[in-house]
C-alpha cells in the first residue's frame, strides 16, 4: 500500500475507519467522510478499494455528497429532509454539487417532494443555473427551483409542434411549478397552440490537433548575432505543461514559437539565436535573410555530423568541425529557420495577362 500523510491520521483511528467501511457501518454520509479522512492521510482511491471493497468512482460520489449534507446542515435543513437524504440519496445530493449553499437547500426540499431521481435533480440544477441567466422570464415565474424547471418546460412546450410531446411537457410543467403565476402560465398552452422556435446555441468552435508539428513550441531567444557566452548562459530553461505545452514565463526574456517537428521536440534544453544566413557555417546560396538558429544546450557531446555552438574567448560562434575540438562546445545546433516566403505583393494586385 502506497501512503505518504499529508495529514496524518492516528493508525489506530484509520484502522478502525478502513474496518468501518468495509463492513459499511453508519450510513453513506459517514462513508464519504470517511474516505476524505483517509485520502487526506494518504491512501490512495485504489489503497481504500483493496481493503474496503469500495470502488473509487463511488468514493469520489459519496465524499461530494457528504459534503453536500454538511451544507445542508450548515443551512439549517429540517430534520425530516437531512433524514431523507440519508435514505440513501447521495447520487441525488451529489448532483447538486453546482448550486450555492441556499440553492441546494431549495432544490434538495423540492427533491424530496417531488420524489426526484438523480436525473431529474440534474435537470433542476441545469434549470437553476440557466433561470438565473435568464434576462427575460416572465414575472409570473418566481427564483424557486420548481418555477425554474417550469420556466424550463414551458419554453420547451412552446416550441414543439407535436401536440403528444406538448402534452407531455406541460404536464411535467405542471407536476414542478410552485406559484400560481407559474401554473397559469404553464395552463394558458392548453389552449395557445402558437409555436415559438427555441434560440440554438451556436456550435462550439471546436478543433483537434491532429499533428505534433501543429502545436508549436516556445523557445527562449538569446538575442542577434554578435553574442557572447554570458548572454547564453544567462537564458533560464522553461518548463511546459502537456497536453497544450503551457508555458510559465518568470523572466522578461522574448520566446519565439517553433512548429513542434521531432528535432524541435528532441531538444531538452534548446534556445534560439538570431542571425544572418551569411553568418552561418557553410552558408547556403541565395538572397540575404534574417534566420532563426535553434541550439540544444544539453546536447554537448561532439560528433562530425552537426554544427556546433562554441565559445570563441567570451563570444560565441556556429561552427563544424571534422574533428574533436579543443575549444567549449556550448550546444549542438538542431534546426535553422528561414522567415516564410512572400510572393511579390505587387504581383499579387496586377490583373493576370496571357498572350493570345
Amino acid at each position: 500500500m502506497s501512503f505518504s500523510p499529508s495529514n496524518p491520521l492516528d493508525d489506530e483511528l484509520a484502522q478502525a475507519t478502513l474496518q468501518q467501511l468495509r463492513r459499511k457501518e453508519g450510513s453513506w454520509v459517514d462513508w464519504g467522510k470517511g474516505c476524505q479522512q483517509l485520502q487526506k492521510a494518504g491512501y490512495s482511491p485504489q489503497d481504500i478499494f483493496s481493503e474496503t471493497g469500495i470502488e473509487p468512482a463511488y468514493q469520489n460520489l459519496t465524499i461530494v455528497a457528504s459534503q453536500v449534507f454538511e451544507s445542508l446542515v450548515a443551512e439549517g435543513a429540517a430534520a425530516e429532509l437531512l433524514d431523507y437524504c440519508r435514505g440513501p440519496r447521495s447520487d441525488v445530493l451529489y448532483e447538486l454539487r453546482v448550486l450555492n449553499h441556499s440553492q441546494r437547500l431549495a432544490a434538495a426540499a423540492l427533491a424530496m417532494d417531488k420524489r426526484l431521481d438523480a436525473e431529474e435533480t440534474r435537470q433542476v440544477t441545469q434549470a437553476m443555473k440557466e433561470f438565473k441567466k435568464a434576462g427575460a422570464a416572465p414575472a409570473e415565474f418566481t427564483n424557486h427551483p420548481g418555477d425554474a424547471m417550469a420556466y424550463q418546460v414551458w419554453r420547451w412546450a412552446k416550441a414543439k409542434k407535436d401536440l403528444q410531446a406538448r402534452s407531455r411537457l406541460i404536464a411535467q410543467g405542471l407536476k414542478f411549478a410552485h406559484s400560481e403565476g407559474a401554473r397559469r402560465q404553464i395552463e394558458s398552452l392548453l389552449s395557445d397552440f402558437s409555436v415559438t422556435p427555441l434560440d440554438r446555441p451556436p456550435l462550439l468552435p471546436l478543433y483537434r490537433l491532429e499533428q505534433e508539428d501543429e502545436l508549436p513550441r516556445l523557445i527562449p531567444v538569446v538575442g542577434t548575432f554578435p553574442l557572447t557566452v554570458s548572454q547564453v548562459d544567462a537564458i533560464a530553461p522553461i518548463t511546459e505543461i502537456e497536453p497544450f505545452r503551457i508555458a510559465t514565463v518568470t523572466t522578461q526574456t522574448q520566446y519565439v514559437p517553433i512548429p513542434g517537428w521531432q528535432a524541435v521536440l528532441k531538444a531538452e534544453d534548446p534556445i534560439a539565436i538570431l542571425c544572418r544566413n551569411s553568418d552561418l557555417p557553410n552558408p547556403p546560396d541565395g538572397p540575404l535573410e534574417q534566420v532563426v538558429v535553434v541550439v540544444d544546450r544539453a546536447s554537448q557531446d561532439w560528433h562530425n555530423q552537426a554544427y556546433w555552438l562554441t565559445a570563441q574567448e567570451k563570444e560565441v560562434e556556429l561552427n563544424w568541425f571534422s574533428s574533436a575540438p579543443d575549444v567549449d562546445i556550448l550546444g549542438q545546433v538542431v534546426l535553422i529557420l528561414r522567415p516564410k516566403r512572400i510572393l511579390d505583393e505587387n504581383n499579387l494586385l496586377e490583373p493576370w495577362q496571357m498572350d493570345d
